[in-house]
């Protein structure tokens, strides 16, 4: 039985309690392998913590299930025989999964990221977004979810007429061929030109006497493309060919990034499709008394009940609000994908906007309303401060991918790691690494943090980076590639040192940390996890030799004791979207 087994029995046998058991890791400064808190038994054992966590660790070592034990109030700390991690790491690898759970066993569950405006190309915010979608998608589907990965693009509205406007005005005909420019940049260039322009117009006008808040209305440029936006809502012919041609451009720029990034979705929805989406289910609600009607016609929900405010669903001329779009389009997902929850992936600028979306679908009656999460990251900061996409001052995510894969290819070669590589093989090392670096130094960290991304200390190969693990999984193949064939051991005879031991260990939480990582929808529980397993063996690798071991048995453990390493590092790192090289 597994040490959860026997707990159960325990708990049963003394408590009549059945319950599911979860067990932590013990804390690194106490002694164990694996702790219970047994505060949620404290009822039914009717007695003080430390009494109850004794008598279940006494009778788990009557059992025989545990070594020994030690008590921290209400936190039993179980000390296992070295013979229970030997036969758990030989069923490890003998497992074909690295002991996950089986290809979409847990369902199907969406995760929305990405979501950008079609009015400027992808920057550093983009990247974080979307590093921490396609992670927590991969995460997910390693867990054994079947993930479907979406996105909505918002590709309507006055910011687009903007972009528009001032192509159209001071463009000359120019396109992505006769430029050069990626489709988005070409874009996003005249949607800088037209906040230049708006200022200037802004000024002339409170230089001629108009207050500022007029002139900001009256603008020459803004009340143009307001224009083109009810032309757009009109569905003139010509303003809706200008839209699919620049819209066109940015989604081939779009793509382009998005290979290089290495992302994907199984579904686009457009903004300009599903803006028509919700109303319906606002007025079905309105008749069962979830919304109320103003005397204006606009129609309300009153969430002081839940501790917020009024929100408005409907506009007193009858039209959609962001609101009304998203009930709208989450009703449409899961009658496209029939999922059992959904994750959205969007900046904590707008925490109180999902919290509202998600009371109202469960107002609204749909079940799965519980199963929905607003995954809130904090914002990306540069040592030079802040982004701001109308003045141009973005930090372009095509920009910051090429140097990353530029200046990890200048550090690889003054370090000496390209040696026998021909000029293919060097290229996609520096891609890998370059690549390696942005996304773990993003993703280790705290997806709730906002975080100072500095692109000198991520390409480090030493220290908490992705570099620095990639190589190690390089060296493992290295010595995989130098280790002798046919050598075997006996794993009834098999006796570990305490760094081989704690390696076992640190393999066999693998699957359990993958479950956490699913469970808390963060990357970073991943990477770190990651980060700690290759420490630990290159202190392993270190103070032990592997291929000039004592015997022929102990080459073959530790050659296999390396390649486990390797597979969860691969393993883990194709969670984070990071590739691992097999040379360096």
């Amino acid at each position: 039985m597994t040490l959860e087994q026997h707990i159960s029995q325990v708990l049963k046998e003394r408590y009549d309690l059945e319950v599911s058991v979860e067990l932590q890791e013990t804390r690194k400064e106490f002694d164990g392998d694996h702790t219970l808190v047994v505060f949620p038994f404290l009822r039914a054992a009717k007695g003080k913590p430390e009494e109850v966590a004794s008598t279940i660790g006494q009778d788990l070592k009557d059992r025989g299930a545990i070594k020994e034990f030690n008590v921290v109030k209400g936190f039993l700390n179980m000390v296992m025989d070295q013979n229970v991690f030997t036969d758990e790491f030989k069923a490890f690898c003998e497992s074909n999964n690295l002991g996950l759970p089986a290809a979409g066993s847990k369902g199907k569950y969406i995760v929305e990221y990405s979501s950008p405006n079609t009015n400027k190309p992808l920057h550093l915010g983009h990247i974080r977004n979307n590093l921490l979608g396609s992670s927590v998608a991969k995460i997910l589907e390693t867990n054994g979810v079947d993930v479907t990965k979406v996105q909505i693009i918002n590709d309507r509205g006055i910011h687009i007429c903007k972009s528009m406007l001032a192509w159209q005005e001071h463009g000359n005909g120019e396109t992505p061929e006769s430029t050069g420019l990626k489709g988005d940049h070409l874009v996003g260039k005249y949607y800088v030109k037209f906040d230049q322009v708006y200022k200037a117009e802004i000024k002339t006008l409170i230089d001629g006497g108009m207050d500022e808040e007029q002139a900001k209305k009256q603008a020459p440029s803004l009340v143009k493309a307001q224009e083109m936006l009810l032309k757009w809502e009109q569905g003139d012919s010509a303003t809706i060919s200008l839209w699919e041609t620049m819209n066109g451009w940015v989604y081939e720029g779009f793509n382009t990034t998005y290979e290089k990034l290495g992302v994907s979705f199984d579904k686009n929805y457009y903004e300009s499709q599903t803006y028509v989406l919700g109303k319906d289910d606002v007025l079905k609600g309105l008749e069962q008394g979830i919304f109320y009607q103003k005397e204006d016609g606009s129609v309300w929900i009153d969430l002081e009940g839940e501790g917020l405010d009024h929100k408005l669903v409907l506009r007193k001329d009858g039209t959609s609000v962001y609101m009304t779009q998203d009930i709208g389009t989450a009703i449409q997902r899961f009658k496209d994908f029939e999922a059992k929850g959904m994750t959205y992936v969007v900046g904590n600028e707008q925490d109180y906007h999902f919290k509202v979306l998600f009371i109202i679908l469960k107002k609204l009656g749909y079940e799965w309303a519980n199963s929905l999460h607003h995954l809130s990251y904090g914002m990306v900061d540069l040592p030079s401060g802040k982004m701001k996409s109308r003045e141009g001052t973005v930090v372009d995510a095509d920009d910051l991918i090429d140097s990353m894969v530029a200046d990890a290819g200048a550090i690889s070669k003054e370090l000496g790691k390209i040696e026998g590589m021909d000029e293919a093989e060097q290229q996609a090392l520096f891609h890998t690494l370059g690549l390696g670096a942005l996304k773990y130094f993003i993703l280790k960290v705290d997806p709730k943090k906002r975080m100072l991304f500095n692109p000198a200390e991520s390409i480090d190969f030493t220290g908490n980076t992705g570099p620095f693990i990639q190589y190690t999984y390089a060296r493992i193949q290295s010595l995989q590639r130098k280790g002798p064939e046919g050598l075997s051991f006996d794993w009834n005879t098999l006796a570990t040192n305490s760094e081989e031991l704690t390696l076992m260990k640190a393999i066999l939480a693998y699957p359990s940390t993958v479950a956490q990582a699913a469970e808390a929808l963060s990357p970073a529980v991943l990477a770190n996890y990651t980060y700690d397993l290759v420490k630990k063996y290159n202190g392993f690798y270190q103070n032990n030799s592997i291929l000039n071991a004592e015997s022929d048995e102990r080459i073959a453990f530790r050659l296999l004791l390396s390649k486990k390493v390797g597979e969860v590092i691969a393993s883990s790192m194709n969670c984070l979207g990071i590739q691992v090289p097999n040379r360096m």
